[in-house]
């Protein structure tokens, strides 16, 4: 998950809990509020009864006369709907037992149409339904119990609507603080994408002339500068090494091309009468060729170690035909055989020539006389070559591609020991491999690069 999701969901979680935290403040809170509301309906209710009771007997009376019968009771006994709430009246003598609304008369009851105790509230459930009950001892009317009551689901219904409230408030807020804070970590974080997309060029490329430049004061900023900073000593550094390889083989070139011309023409003059001095000679000669295979070398490992400066399509099993058509000229005492499927890479051609040229060198240096040299290319950019020499052991095999590593066996023979790190530095500028793969006799080298599909 990325930096900018995760404080995003932080932002979120962090609203989430303060809403949530809110809501489990809030909701008892509003709950005790409307129980005490609902409360005061209920002795408001109460406080109500004898003008209740003054309408009840006007309206018996009213309907005695019109029927020209006796008066009606004056009081019911039963429970009457007064708007959102009931009312029901227990006229003296109010004994404890069953009654015809609401719960049972109790013994508290008694003592409250007495005047004995206060007024109180209960709960209690009534034809299947549960509700709120505040009984009291009706004004002016001493031994008269009235009753008012409320159903208790109007308040949880409106406690129940309060709690889907609070739980979309709170997803929602979450759901908008996670994405205002992923629109502001875009922004906050914008440097440190672009530093971290640098960092990936670099390693992708080898380019170290990427620059970064930052405003401000703060850690970002400052890591942005350092790591410009960085980058400007270390393409210095590489830089400086490689205008040292390039300027020590320059002069060292001059040296060893005078000493070489000069041992030609003493090996050819009448001057040396030693008959020991042509053999010294071409020691020298030897000796100054080896030098410069080894500046040569140099060159090329620091060439080849930067980033690519050509590339283009090229066929990987031409630029092996034209390397085996030069070894099979120089070294006619071997056999050298090709299977050269065609296969296109997008690569340097001069350096995956010297690459291959490598390979092959150290095939024939390996191969005894009449040996067989296999190349063969593949269409999916693998390039091997084949020897039947001695083999390398399993010792030697992690090391082969090392810089200046040459095996005890090797060490009698001409090289510098940088010809297969050529082949890796190479390989791995394009984004390639190399192995050694030992054979029943002798040893395969394969050059792996990516193909052009």
């Amino acid at each position: 998950m990325s930096l900018r999701n995760r404080l995003a969901l932080a932002g979120g979680a962090v609203v989430l809990a303060a809403l949530v935290l809110a809501s489990l403040v809030l909701y008892p809170s509003l709950g005790a509020k409307l129980n005490e509301q609902h409360d005061t309906e209920l002795v408001s209710a109460a406080a109500q009864a004898p003008e209740m009771v003054r309408a009840f007997k006007e309206k018996g009376a009213a309907a005695a006369v019109a029927e020209g019968g006796p008066d009606r009771p004056a009081i019911p006994s039963k429970p009457v709907d007064v708007g959102p709430a009931l009312l029901q009246f227990v006229v003296p003598p109010v004994n404890a037992g069953a009654t015809e609304g609401f719960t049972d008369v109790s013994a508290r009851d008694v003592a409250v149409a007495q005047g004995e105790r206060p007024a109180y509230f209960h709960d209690a459930s009534y034809g299947g339904r549960h509700y709120r009950i505040y009984t009291a001892e009706m004004v002016d009317s001493p031994g008269v119990l009235v009753r008012t009551a409320i159903l208790t689901s109007v308040v949880q219904g409106t406690l129940n609507r309060l709690a889907f409230l609070l739980v979309a408030i709170a997803a929602g807020g979450c759901l908008l603080a996670a994405v205002a804070g992923r629109l502001a970590a875009g922004r906050v974080l914008r440097p440190v994408r672009q530093l971290t997309e640098t960092v990936e060029h670099v390693t992708a490329t080898q380019d170290l002339t990427a620059r970064l430049s930052a405003d401000g004061r703060d850690e970002i900023a400052r890591l942005t500068r350092s790591f410009a900073a960085m980058m400007a000593a270390l393409e210095e550094s590489v830089g400086a090494q490689r205008r040292l390889v390039a300027d020590a083989s320059h002069e060292l070139r001059t040296p060893l091309t005078s000493l070489t011309t000069n041992l030609e023409l003493l090996g050819e003059g009448p001057a040396l009468a030693d008959p020991q001095a042509p053999a010294l000679v071409a020691e020298a000669r030897a000796q100054a060729a080896e030098l410069t295979s080894l500046v040569n070398d140099l060159v090329d490992l620091g060439r080849y170690g930067g980033v690519r400066a050509h590339t283009e399509d090229t066929r990987l099993d031409l630029l092996a035909r034209r390397v085996l058509d030069r070894a099979a000229a120089r070294s006619p005492r071997l056999d050298f055989t090709a299977e050269l499927a065609p296969c296109l890479v997008h690569a340097d051609p001069d350096a995956v020539e010297r690459a291959i040229g490598n390979l092959v060198d150290n095939a024939v240096k390996w191969s005894p006389e009449g040996g067989r040299i296999t190349v063969v290319t593949t269409a999916a950019g693998v390039l091997s070559v084949s020897d039947r020499g001695p083999g390398i052991p399993a010792s030697d095999l992690p090391f082969v591609f090392d810089r200046f590593y040459r095996s005890p066996a090797a060490r009698s023979l001409p090289g510098s020991g940088l010809g297969l790190a050529i082949v890796r530095q190479i390989a791995e500028t394009h984004g390639g491999t190399v192995t050694a793969e030992p054979l029943p006799r002798g040893v395969r080298l394969r050059l792996a690069l990516p193909p052009i599909a």
